[in-house]
């Protein structure tokens, strides 16, 4: 056997630079944002919290986006869906119920937004506002004083395509094209923006539109986490040599409702719905790990059984932790004037 032919016969993962550990790993994240994910439909269906905006069927690309990323160095501006991005970069599933319980302890406003709102200092998470795609800017502008600062990491966002259509997307994408900052824009093209489908939104591809600003777009199969690291690790490789932006545009669906207040079979029908779970991430990259023999059913039930047990956990925490105090609206809206007030 030649070495080109021996190079063909590895699996993609070891191809892809990815250890099996790496490779598992990845699969254990997707299936942990899933559960995460199911369980708080069910807290608010139960009434135990208020609000979720749910990112099943977008786990593939978010995971493997951040095994992609410097999970140390780098900095992350993630939108609302993206749960299992930032379960990947180191927040607990306790933080996350602390935040959709509302409690004070949430790391991510003190109980104050909405979930999916996310923003966290230790893990350089830049907090996120409601005004969708506003984080693009930011991201722009995290990348710029990487740049100025001669440091070799990127910023990284992501958003919808439904979004992309805002000024700020395009502001942002310029300003990085004109500077080659080292940013990576991703977008999680789940096909709605809310009610409005794509074929309403868009009359090309969101990829072809980093052209117009100087750098390459690139549209990958947003349900083959594989493929999506790959594009990301060769994004950021392109972004520490100084290459620029890359924008990527992750192909998926949206296969929950928008969110726990939306009622999606309005708008679509449930056969479109069953048709794209076919398409699911989670079982095709099962499948894998089990051809590769790195997976076995055995493992998927204890797998299932150890999530159980840590979300039993993180809710009865977050169950019992203390609500804001009324008086904690204002903290962090006014500046200090040093009066104590």
């Amino acid at each position: 056997m030649n070495a080109k032919n021996s190079v063909q016969t590895k699996p993609r993962h070891e191809q892809l630079g990815l250890s099996e550990t790496a490779v598992v790993d990845m699969y254990k994240y997707m299936v942990l944002a899933r559960k995460f994910d199911e369980r708080c439909l069910l807290l608010q269906r139960a009434g135990k919290i208020n609000f979720h905006v749910s990112g099943i069927g977008q786990e593939s690309t978010q995971i493997a986006a951040a095994f992609a990323l410097d999970r140390e160095r780098d900095y992350f501006l993630p939108y609302y869906r993206d749960y299992g991005f930032v379960l990947s970069v180191g927040m607990t599933l306790k933080e996350l119920m602390l935040s959709a319980f509302a409690k004070a302890d949430d790391p991510n406003s003190g109980g104050r937004q909405m979930p999916g709102h996310f923003g966290s200092k230790r893990l350089r998470i830049v907090t996120g506002s409601s005004p969708v795609t506003t984080q693009v800017p930011h991201a722009v502008g995290v990348a710029l004083s990487a740049k100025m600062q001669k440091k070799d990491i990127v910023s990284f966002v992501t958003f919808g395509e439904g979004s992309s259509n805002q000024g700020d997307f395009h502001e942002g994408l310029n300003f990085a094209g004109v500077q080659k900052l080292p940013v990576i824009f991703l977008c999680e093209n789940n096909q709605y923006a809310i009610s409005v489908p794509i074929k309403k939104q868009l009359g090309g591809k969101v990829s072809d539109r980093a052209l117009g600003y100087g750098f390459p777009g690139i549209r990958v199969d947003g349900n083959d986490p594989l493929e999506v690291y790959r594009v990301v690790k060769e994004a950021r490789e392109r972004a520490v040599r100084g290459e620029g932006p890359t924008l990527i545009e992750a192909m998926m669906y949206r296969l929950s409702p928008h969110s726990t207040s939306d009622n999606d079979l309005a708008y679509r029908t449930k056969e479109e719905v069953d048709e794209n779970w076919k398409k699911d991430g989670l079982p095709r990259m099962k499948t894998y790990l089990m051809e590769c023999g790195l997976w076995s059913e055995e493992q998927e039930a204890a797998l299932a059984e150890e999530i159980k047990q840590e979300l039993k956990l993180a809710i009865d925490e977050a169950e019992r932790a203390s609500f804001p105090n009324p008086e904690d609206t204002l903290l962090h809206v006014y500046a200090n004037d040093g009066e104590g007030q």
